[in-house]
């Protein structure tokens, strides 16, 4: 890749790996549209660190508390943080699972542009008519049957154009979340599947010889400095704005796709 495509494709992960519109998608289309080369592993193990670790950093009190927490209730003392902090890791399981015994076949089967037109359509009416059952459900109040749902519907987003943060989204506010609850939980569930995933990928990474470190460390910062501004922006303007506008976006994206592939 060159360098324009190395900074493009950095944006796409940075941006659309925390708004409902599927970066796996994303990062699939320039190769399938545009005939742009395979970015490689190296790449995507440089941009997951990128989105890695601007949502630890943008929700670094956060996840403190949480750890700190967690580690109380090993000790015998519970608190509604670590309550949270033990529902995010239950509800990272279904993904990890699925990922395991479904990654394959993925692979081999569902990454292409029509699957990708149809999820984006298909998910992109949900996240619609979820939005309008938004509620008022706090992130205090979530349970763990909840968080299992949200954790299954996570696991669908091994599926390329589903959106993981769109899907778990869309199940929190099916589930009577409001909309900034539903979002912080998507992000605070990203970070044990982002770190898992990622990591994953550094050890098939570490069979390969010959990587050229300057895309790398490129994508590496864009991805960053792009996903840190998406996370606050989407936070700041989701209230205002709610989920229209991604809809509207992945129905027009999914009729681009339609058109791509018949013609």
């Amino acid at each position: 890749m060159d360098h324009i495509q190395t900074i493009i494709l950095a944006l796409i992960q940075g941006l659309t790996e925390f708004l409902p519109i599927s970066s796996s998608a994303h990062l699939i289309l320039p190769s399938q549209v545009l005939g742009w080369p395979d970015q490689g592993l190296a790449f995507d193990v440089a941009v997951h660190v990128g989105s890695l670790l601007a949502v630890v950093i943008y929700f670094r009190r956060d996840i403190a508390t949480l750890l700190c927490a967690w580690i109380d209730s090993l000790k015998g003392r519970y608190s509604r943080e670590s309550r949270l902090g033990w529902f995010i890791i239950w509800a990272t399981a279904p993904a990890c699972f699925a990922g395991l015994l479904f990654h394959d076949f993925i692979e081999a089967n569902l990454r292409s542009a029509a699957v990708i037109a149809a999820t984006t359509l298909i998910f992109g009416v949900m996240l619609g008519w979820a939005d309008r059952r938004t509620g008022t459900t706090d992130l205090n109040d979530i349970t763990l049957k909840q968080a299992l749902l949200i954790g299954v519907a996570q696991a669908l987003a091994l599926i390329p154009g589903t959106s993981r943060s769109g899907i778990t989204i869309t199940a929190a506010l099916m589930m009577g979340f409001s909309r900034q609850a539903a979002a912080r939980f998507s992000f605070l569930l990203s970070i044990p599947i982002i770190a898992l995933s990622g990591s994953y990928k550094g050890l098939q990474l570490l069979s390969q010889d010959n990587i050229e470190w300057q895309p790398v460390l490129l994508g590496v910062v864009v991805s960053f400095v792009s996903a840190i501004a998406c996370i606050h922006l989407f936070l700041k303007w989701i209230d205002r704005i709610g989920m229209v506008p991604f809809v509207i976006y992945r129905i027009i994206l999914s009729l681009l796709l339609v058109i791509f592939v018949v013609l």
